[in-house]
């Protein structure tokens, strides 16, 4: 006679207890309780996403060395209260299908859709995570909803995960190593029930399992919640436990893109109730110049990812003076210039292009020109001096509608764009993001000779960007350095030095202001550059042939005061609104500063220090002309500094979401 289920268990034989009618070949660990089955698998998935945090440190160990061990555990153990979030948001529909107080839940096809789900999500999501532990060394944060936004305007993403497979093969074995783990050990729990058997209604099965099925969802509300607390965790919650640097480690990229998922971006504030109050403290329209128009034309060159570290001149002293850097011409340009320690709106080119050009940051999750409130109304510096009759252009040798960028430049007054689909010859293409740098600088060189003058034009590089190809004739040529992007960084250098030697020969040269920055850093190396104000150090170059502009003023920059001063220097007599400040203008001390936002924290750099403030309060005060690696927090010790930029701040968000969720981007609306 075959012996039932319930005796094989009992017996202890190790076959027996194996095998149950539809379980498939293998040995279980146990079998019993459906609910408990759930609990058992939900804690497997839970202990592989904080395993998953130490890796994602491990792999990162250089950028986060400020750490000791016993801090960076105490950051692993706050981040278990984000990871459970994380875990029950996503297994809400396993969690549900597990407990509801009726017996089809024990059905074999029913729960093997419930398995199902329960692998497919949490190997998901443990592949986002593992892919962060990468994609966070460009970013310098854990990928939010709005990448989902960036793979559809065209981020290239086709040829860049072969790319990212190949380069960091080990992540994708140990994200393989981790998910078969989580099959195989799920596996070996198995849902065994006599209830199940019994024909007709059963109120007590009923009557118990309802109240369990209301205690998990309660219990379950709580945990995605993070706790009994007013309000939700979400991104800006990390920042309560550690700096802005260190958010990564508290947080989980499931529950990053999770909390993020269509979100209303931005909240009105009224901090001020009047605009004139508001306008007194700060104000982003800015003043026609009344000196008279000077008709220069402008090219505007933005280099990817040309972090300030790259650049010898400005790091005298770094490896005790012997420090080289890999950007040659840009070191003997800025000797004819002036030069500004500049600092990144964003850490990426989609959030970088309009902090340029049209002084227009990203403080909110998503990139501006991603968000809602990219189809309301507002302009450039190529919008602006259009209305002077100057040429407008865009050139960009990546692969057409890369990242939006033909889309954003068109509606913002670009009437031309140049990338790989113009130039038109694909034998100079690099295989993974468009044309390389020293081909489409000359074809730019040349295309710009045909323009009417004045014109304005921007030029944005792309070959100093993973996977750093360069080319095989420069190979031996150019330097490495201690970060792999560092040999592509002199080709790109060289690609800009071969772009003036041609322009200097062109008749619109010496009447060209040239502007040159970055679109946002690169990983860094030294210590300065990796900590929460060095990560968005980037240079800022303004050069005009046979001018007066030169010098090296000693204050602080920004992307989005590219346009104001651009267009304060030409005498340009219209208002405008830019979300940054005239550089040359010497009477505007009190408007020096640059601000950044990232995973829910404002970063303000004013007045020599560099607040952390999370909308609500400030979570960080450092003095950044004494304190370098911002190590000494002074929130609540320098009340007087701490209260001025706290003013500050609220005043320019206040302008900045206001007038976003208004529509109010431009002079006069």
């Amino acid at each position: 006679m075959r012996k039932n289920s319930g005796q094989r268990t009992k017996s202890g034989s190790g076959k027996s207890s194996g095998r149950s009618k539809g379980s498939g070949k293998g040995k279980k660990w146990f079998q019993g309780n459906i609910m408990v089955v759930m609990l058992l698998k939900l804690f497997l998935a839970l202990a592989l996403l904080f395993l998953s945090r130490i890796l994602f440190y491990a792999f990162n160990l250089g950028y986060f060395s400020n750490l000791g061990l016993t801090e960076a555990m105490r950051l692993f153990i706050i981040g278990l209260r984000f990871d459970l979030s994380a875990l029950l948001i996503i297994n809400a529909p396993f969690v549900v299908m597990n407990t509801l107080p009726f017996k089809f839940r024990y059905n074999r096809i029913y729960q093997g859709f419930a398995n199902a789900y329960f692998y497919i999500i949490n190997a998901f999501a443990l592949f986002t995570n593992f892919g962060d532990t990468i994609y966070f060394r460009f970013t310098l944060k854990r990928l939010t909803a709005d990448i989902f936004n960036y793979v559809g305007v065209g981020g290239d993403f086709d040829k860049l995960i072969p790319q990212f497979l190949r380069d960091f093969w080990y992540v994708a074995v140990v994200w393989v190593a981790f998910v078969a783990i989580l099959i195989y050990v799920g596996t070996r729990f198995k849902v065994v029930s006599s209830v199940a058997k019994k024909k007709g209604f059963d109120f007590q099965f009923f009557a118990i399992s309802t109240i369990l099925f209301l205690a998990f969802m309660a219990l379950s509300v709580i945990g995605i919640r993070g706790g009994l607390q007013l309000r939700p965790i979400g991104l800006v919650t990390a920042g309560n436990y550690t700096s802005a640097k260190n958010l990564p480690l508290v947080l989980n990229t499931p529950f990053s893109i999770a909390r993020s998922w269509h979100k209303e971006t931005l909240k009105t504030i009224m901090v001020y109730k009047k605009e004139g109050e508001l306008a007194k403290v700060y104000n982003p329209v800015h003043k026609a110049n009344p000196t008279g128009f000077k008709p220069y034309n402008v090219m505007i060159i933005i280099l990817e990812s040309i972090s300030r570290e790259h650049i010898g001149s400005l790091n005298r002293s770094l490896d005790n003076g012997r420090y080289q850097g890999f950007t040659p011409f840009l070191d003997s340009l800025i000797r004819h210039g002036m030069y500004f320690d500049a600092f990144a709106n964003g850490k990426t080119s989609i959030q970088g292009i309009p902090a340029v050009l049209s002084g227009i940051p990203s403080l909110m999750n998503e990139s501006f020109i991603q968000s809602p409130y990219a189809a309301g109304q507002f302009t450039s510096i190529a919008g602006e001096l259009k209305q002077k009759g100057y040429t407008t252009a865009f050139f960009h040798g990546g692969t057409n509608g890369t990242m939006g960028f033909d889309s954003y430049t068109k509606l913002v007054g670009f009437d031309h764009y140049f990338g790989r689909s113009e130039y038109n010859n694909e034998k100079d293409y690099d295989g993974k993001w468009g044309i390389r740098d020293e081909e489409f600088f000359q074809y730019t060189a040349k295309t710009i000779s045909g323009f009417k003058q004045p014109f304005v034009a921007a030029f944005f590089s792309l070959s100093s960007h993973h996977p750093y190809h360069v080319p095989a004739k420069y190979v031996n040529i150019f330097r490495t350095g201690k970060l792999p992007i560092q040999q592509s960084v002199m080709y790109a250098d060289y690609s800009l030095g071969e772009f003036f030697h041609t322009a200097k020969h062109m008749p619109w040269y010496k009447n060209t202001l040239f502007v040159i920055t970055a679109d946002h850093t690169s990983e860094g190396y030294y210590p300065y550059y990796q900590s929460d104000v060095g990560q968005y150090a980037i240079p800022l170059l303004f050069f005009k042939p046979g001018s007066d502009l030169k010098g090296k003023p000693q204050i602080i920059a920004q992307q989005t005061d590219v346009m104001p001063t651009v267009l304060d220097y030409l005498g340009y007599d219209k208002n405008y609104l830019a979300f940054g400040a005239d550089l040359l203008d010497s009477t505007a001390h009190t408007a020096r500063f640059s601000i950044h936002f990232i995973s829910g924290l404002y970063g303000l750099m004013k007045d020599g220090y560099y607040l952390e403030f999370n909308g609500t309060r400030s979570t960080a005060l450092f003095n950044i002309a004494k304190d370098p690696l911002q190590s000494n927090n002074l929130v609540g010790r320098e009340k007087e500094v701490q209260g001025r930029m706290e003013v500050f701040i609220n005043a320019y968000i206040q302008q900045y979401n206001n007038r976003l969720i208004e529509n109010r981007m431009m002079v006069g609306k």
